[in-house]
């Protein structure tokens, strides 16, 4: 059956089809990462985004193709994890734009709406490369426009556009040379066209979809659920709700945010012109409940108790009339400047803590933390303006999204790429500091510090002169490929040959949980003698996935 016009019904069902499209074949995006380290992530990045997105937009109260574009966008926006995740959540925030206020949508407000997408995604990257996703969703908006005049159909036009995509995203290794060399196409482009994919094959399917759960990752992936330790859970309950109002008003947010934030802690609470999005845990859902009746009527209500690890769906109507006496927990003191960093590792973590970090989120490479998880760690600060230190390149735009969407702070985005980037912008804190200096000082700091890590290969590749084999050593100088070895212990003393100079004065070296105390203490007494003239400091970072994290500075 030929179909000209979608309606929000059945946008609806591509938005599941093209998440869970994405989710089946994940792992498989993540394996074209273009290094062959152990965090290709760009699949479980996109993929965790678009269920996001396709659960948002079941929500939908009125299926007009306009209001389930936007709960999708966002469901995307709040769940962006990743570089990847951020534009596909732009892209989805375009797309919205260019659908608001249609009931149906045929193929020339498809194409006009996925031109809306990718200028809003180009906007959102500050240096923009071709060769990318945005490459492949350029070609996907510029075939949609001439497809657009040449049928009506849909399920033409999406495959004429998906033909074309393809052809692009197998030129995407001419563009970009890393992509050639590493013998892959790009990652983020294949991602969306599984989107697209998934789309077109339930375009006529009358069956009802339901969107999947995220498909387990590999064993050595590690989540960053952030800001929640379920080992050490405050309050029990967590509570989640939409609150439906026409225009919020804003003071009237301000002060249910303020109030659940007196009964629980993790609140989030973010609006629109419709709805308001609550999220917070508490041992008192019924009091949140309350509170928020006084502003609107209520859906989407789910309760999880936390401590039990499983899920219990509670019925509206016997928990709202729920008023219990609560003791209001003893807030933190106020101060003007928070800091928020991510990482991963036990002693990594401690390690930022120390240094004046607030809240770590846990986290970096193989799973990065979502705009929500940052947002839910920024919230618990009890401060004015909160530094953020993604640590990752990876989690820039995504922290850069969170300051974007925060209302009530001011976030201020430290780009740091790695951790000791990181630690190094932290040793600029000191009491009372001015916001303006201060952000102005851990940026300066921060390129201070060059960065090596050891890891290992996971797959067969040639980089650059290099050929690289499954199991490989590899020694990474801010995230280039210097060495390729077969131990440990000789590919750092490589990797340091690169990356320590006669400037040098500082080689600070954070082991993995991979190696043993006593193989760290041999490897830092081999650096002293074959660099005496640094200071060099051994501390038990704990990190999975990379042997060695050196900061030379």
């Amino acid at each position: 059956m030929s179909v000209t016009k979608l309606d929000g019904c059945r946008l609806q069902k591509m938005m599941i089809a093209g998440a869970n499209e994405l989710n089946t074949n994940k792992l498989t995006v993540d394996a074209m990462n273009v290094f062959p380290v152990p965090d290709g992530d760009t699949g479980t990045n996109m993929s965790l985004t678009m269920l996001a997105a396709a659960r948002e937009s079941e929500k939908a109260d009125i299926l007009h193709v306009g209001e389930v574009a936007k709960k999708a966008a966002s469901g995307a926006l709040r769940g962006a994890r990743g570089n990847s995740g951020v534009i596909t959540s732009q892209l989805l925030r375009g797309f919205s734009k260019g659908l608001e206020g249609l009931e149906t949508a045929g193929t020339k407000e498809l194409a006009k709406a996925a031109e809306q997408g990718v200028k809003t995604a180009y906007k959102a990257v500050m240096k923009p490369k071709e060769g990318t996703i945005l490459t492949v969703a350029r070609a996907c908006a510029e075939a949609a426009q001439q497809f657009a005049e040449e049928t009506e159909d849909v399920e033409v036009f999406l495959q004429g556009v998906l033909e074309r995509a393809h052809e692009v995203l197998n030129q995407t290794p001419d563009m970009l040379p890393v992509l050639k060399q590493a013998g892959v196409v790009d990652a983020g482009g294949r991602g969306l066209l599984y989107i697209l994919e998934g789309a077109l094959k339930h375009i006529n399917t009358k069956d009802t979809l339901t969107v999947a759960e995220p498909l387990e990752t590999k064993q050595e992936d590690y989540a960053a659920l952030a800001a929640v330790d379920h080992a050490d859970i405050v309050f029990g309950y967590c509570t989640e709700f939409f609150i439906h109002v026409d225009h919020p008003d804003q003071g009237a947010v301000q002060r249910l945010k303020s109030y659940l934030g007196s009964i629980g802690d993790s609140v989030v609470c973010v609006s629109d012109e419709e709805i308001v999005k609550i999220h917070v845990h508490t041992d008192h859902p019924g009091l949140a409940l309350e509170k928020a009746l006084t502003l609107g009527s209520l859906s989407g209500l789910k309760i999880d108790n936390m401590r039990e690890q499983h899920t219990n769906k509670i019925d509206f109507t016997q928990k709202a009339a729920v008023v219990q006496k609560t003791e209001v927990p003893t807030e933190k003191p106020k101060k003007n400047i928070g800091f928020v960093s991510v990482s991963v590792g036990k002693g990594l973590t401690e390690i930022f803590h120390n240094l004046g970090v607030d809240e770590v989120i846990e986290g970096g490479q193989t799973m990065n933390p979502c705009t929500e998880d940052i947002l839910n760690a920024v919230d618990k600060i009890n401060a004015d303006h909160v530094f953020i230190l993604p640590n990752n390149k990876n989690i820039i735009l995504t922290a850069e999204q969170a300051a974007e969407l925060s209302e009530e702070k001011q976030l201020h985005v430290i780009p740091t790429k790695s951790v000791p980037q990181g630690i190094c912008a932290m040793f600029c804190n000191k009491e009372d500091a001015d916001v303006a200096e201060l952000e102005e000082e851990m940026k300066e700091a921060m390129t201070a510090v060059t960065t090596a890590t050891v890891t290992f290969a996971v797959r067969d590749t040639v980089i650059g002169d290099k050929e690289i084999h499954e199991g490989d050593i590899l020694g990474m100088l801010n995230d280039n490929i210097c060495v390729v070895g077969s131990e440990v212990a000789e590919s750092t003393k490589d990797l340091l040959a690169h990356a320590v100079t006669e400037d040098s004065e500082m080689i600070s070296i954070y082991y993995g949980e991979e190696v043993s105390a006593e193989d760290a203490e041999a490897m830092a007494a081999l650096v002293e003698e074959t660099y005496p003239d640094c200071e060099v400091e051994l501390q038990a970072g704990g990190q999975p996935l990379y042997y060695y994290i050196i900061s030379v500075e």
